[in-house]
């Protein structure tokens, strides 16, 4: 019986019906990009004061400006004085009492500001920006800067669970059905949290969001990488994740153009509902259907592809007939990626791979990002660099193969990290931190869509989505935490440690085999051959030959 790659040779491997979902599903892939880090603009934190009533009044009265106002009434605003004491405290003083000065009120109160006695700020805060964030609305700093990294944390967790939840779903269910039920809940939850009234209800509505975004992402992954022919899969797996990329870029634009937070949540949700759409235009992925045994349903969606691409269908192929048993009906089972030894070898080391990715690409972002005063060209500047490592992915893998690139990326990316430890903080040397910067942020974006590329290609269908989903999670269970806990190390310790991390993932790379050329495993028996060589194909040739005895001269 043909599979699904001899069939897509003859009716056309990435022809106009591949083209089109290409399309649709990349842009799909780039309204992600809003969940996963949309809270650098949803949770921008301003420069910040406390409020106070009576310096307000007096500040009418005396007609200050508005750093005249600053520097007379916020403790901590020289060179010297720290952030938190000039954003999160204000000076236990009756600002109301007559006796106090237009010319450096505080003069007459003690020879020196230091000995004032300071509290805590009492009737909310002031914020040095032009527009909203959830930050600004629900005053989510100083003591209550915890709820931000709950708000991001939630995100996370939802991926985690959802990820797993949905993924095992999609493998049982189908690709197509659990699609469309996460985008409906997505774009219903991303609009409650742009109309929520209070912090509670924005925080539950977020968590749903990350409940069903992430694995949505990842389905339609899985799925575009199904449609497509053996030669075109990993070109179109990286072109997904510059889709993602594009949308970074689209997202730079949005948030400067609407710096109001419920706005900016309402824009980016909006284009969900039009996914909905893909109920008319978007099949079922036949490699699904034939694991499940539904043939007739899988023949139908191949001539309706050969159609598209005006190819004709040969008789030969037309083999998947509605009475034709090919098996057992395969249902997906976590125990599947972990029961036999070549699988569970590959799903502990992807695991370990996502864990690096997620660490390094959020670690580098943090750590070693170009500094300045403007967040939105930075944004913008960052996310440009990940189009060469796209690029390098593209001219490598199909003549080097998958394994030597992807390790060589997370090396460099763990080889930057060091040098970067080491650099002196000098002015003269800043030119050469930003280009290390640069080499590891392109590092571990090829790490990053490699893994994704490869986790596609080394699972059977019938667990392709559960595998996928579990190894990822390993990668979202540490974005939960990491935006806390990178600020509790050293920043040099930090760097030495994600450098190992990345070197070890590079030499664990090599232990996967090689998937160039590979057509996509359909049973357990076929995704465990992949580890076997050529060589050892032609060694066992010769021994049936010699078995036979057949003269070899």
């Amino acid at each position: 019986m043909p599979t699904v790659d001899d069939i897509l040779e003859h009716i056309g491997e990435f022809h106009f019906f591949q083209k089109q979902m290409f399309f649709l599903l990349a842009l799909f892939s780039a309204s992600f990009t809003p969940i996963y880090v949309g809270i650098v603009f949803l949770g921008f934190i301003p420069d910040h004061h406390c409020w106070n009533p009576g310096v307000a009044e007096l500040s009418r009265r005396c007609g200050w400006r508005r750093d005249e106002e600053l520097n007379y009434t916020v403790p901590g605003l020289g060179a010297a004085g720290d952030a938190f004491t000039r954003q999160c405290l204000r000076y236990e003083v009756d600002w109301n009492q007559s006796t106090l000065s237009c010319v450096d009120p505080l003069a007459g109160l003690a020879t020196n500001r230091s000995h004032l006695p300071l509290g805590p700020c009492r009737h909310g805060w002031v914020y040095d920006t032009p527009g909203s964030s959830i930050v600004t609305e629900f005053n989510l700093v100083c003591v209550n800067s915890w709820m931000l990294d709950l708000f991001q944390s939630a995100v996370n967790v939802g991926f985690f669970v959802g990820s797993m939840g949905i993924g095992y779903i999609a493998d049982r269910f189908g690709r197509k059905p659990c699609l469309l039920i996460t985008i409906l809940i997505n774009a219903a939850s991303g609009v409650l949290v742009a109309i929520s009234p209070t912090y509670i209800w924005t925080l539950t509505f977020r968590l749903i969001q990350g409940l069903v975004s992430k694995a949505g992402w990842l389905i339609s992954y899985i799925l575009i990488t199904e449609f497509v022919g053996l030669s075109y899969r990993r070109t179109v797996g990286i072109c997904y994740q510059i889709s993602f990329t594009v949308g970074l870029l689209v997202l730079a634009g949005v948030a400067y153009a609407l710096p109001y937070w419920r706005w900016l949540q309402f824009t980016v949700t909006l284009p969900n509902f039009c996914f909905l759409l893909y109920y008319w235009c978007l099949p079922e992925s036949p490699r699904w259907l034939i694991s499940q045994n539904k043939n007739a349903k899988a023949m139908k969606i191949i001539k309706h592809i050969a159609k598209k691409n005006r190819k004709p269908l040969p008789a030969s192929l037309q083999s998947l007939r509605p009475d034709e048993e090919v098996g057992e009906k395969l249902n997906p089972s976590f125990l599947d990626l972990v029961r036999t030894p070549q699988i569970r070898k590959h799903t502990l080391i992807l695991m370990y791979n996502w864990f690096t990715s997620s660490v390094l690409y959020q670690g580098l972002i943090m750590h070693m990002g170009l500094a300045g005063s403007n967040i939105y060209l930075d944004f913008f500047y960052s996310a440009l660099v990940e189009f060469p490592a796209a690029f390098i992915i593209i001219l490598t893998i199909d003549r080097i193969g998958r394994r030597y690139p992807w390790a060589a990326s997370n090396m460099v990316a763990g080889a930057a990290c060091l040098v970067s430890a080491f650099i002196p903080n000098a002015l003269d040397l800043q030119w050469l931190k930003i280009l290390v910067a640069c080499l590891g942020r392109m590092g571990i974006t090829m790490a990053y869509e490699m893994v994704c590329l490869v986790s596609a290609e080394l699972y059977p269908t019938f667990i392709r989505e559960s595998g996928w989903s579990i190894c990822s999670l390993a990668g979202t269970i540490t974005g939960a935490r990491i935006r806390m806990d990178l600020c509790t190390i050293r920043q040099k310790l930090t760097l030495v440690v994600f450098a190992v991390i990345g070197l070890i993932a590079g030499g664990l790379v090599l232990l996967l085999p090689e998937t160039k050329g590979k057509a996509l495993p359909e049973t357990i028996e076929e995704a465990e051959n992949l580890q076997r060589s050529r060589k050892g194909k032609e060694k066992m040739i010769y021994l049936q030959v010699k078995k036979l005895d057949i003269p070899l001269s």
